[in-house]
């Protein structure tokens, strides 16, 4: 799939794109959760081509999505270190999940991963939590209950 014509996702002015080995069901669901999200972190562009402006910076191209909703610390985190050795250098992997714990052990694995000389040090781009209804994003069937989703972009970048 060339990112010509599919949606892409803008955040400060990266725009946010698919390999294509991410399925079209994967794409929805990544852009469903990213869509949680304030309005002034992601802002959806339809048609994106990346000669529209020169301006515009690289695209944080989404290699795949760790879906750690529901687990408990640390399933998330291994799942992410997982999915990781999938990831090329310039590709990204987004990660959401439930437990708090997730944020320390997500954010502190890729701040050690530049301090500690990796070959490919782990860039976080996107560290936030977003509230949304349960029901929505768990498939549970009460309307009352709310958690916390925490959204990470890691980029695997190149050392050199």
């Amino acid at each position: 799939m060339s990112t010509d014509n599919q949606s892409v996702i803008v955040r400060d002015s990266y725009p946010i794109c698919f390999v294509e080995t991410v399925s079209d069901a994967q794409q929805q669901s990544i852009t469903q959760l990213l869509d949680l999200l304030p309005a002034d972190t992601l802002n959806l562009v339809e048609n994106f081509n990346s000669t529209d402006s020169a301006e515009q910076k690289q695209p944080i191209i989404i290699k795949n999505m760790v879906d750690g909703r529901g687990l408990a610390c640390p399933m998330p985190l291994l799942k992410t270190k997982v999915a990781l050795r999938e990831v090329a250098v310039g590709e990204s992997l987004y990660v959401v999940a439930t437990d708090p714990n997730s944020q320390a052990d997500i954010s502190a694995f890729c701040q050690q991963s530049q301090q500690t000389g990796t070959a490919n040090p782990l860039l976080l781009l996107i560290n936030q939590a977003t509230a949304a209804s349960s029901d929505k994003m768990l498939g549970t069937k009460t309307s009352t209950a709310v958690d916390t989703i925490y959204h990470f972009i890691i980029t695997k970048t190149d050392s050199n």
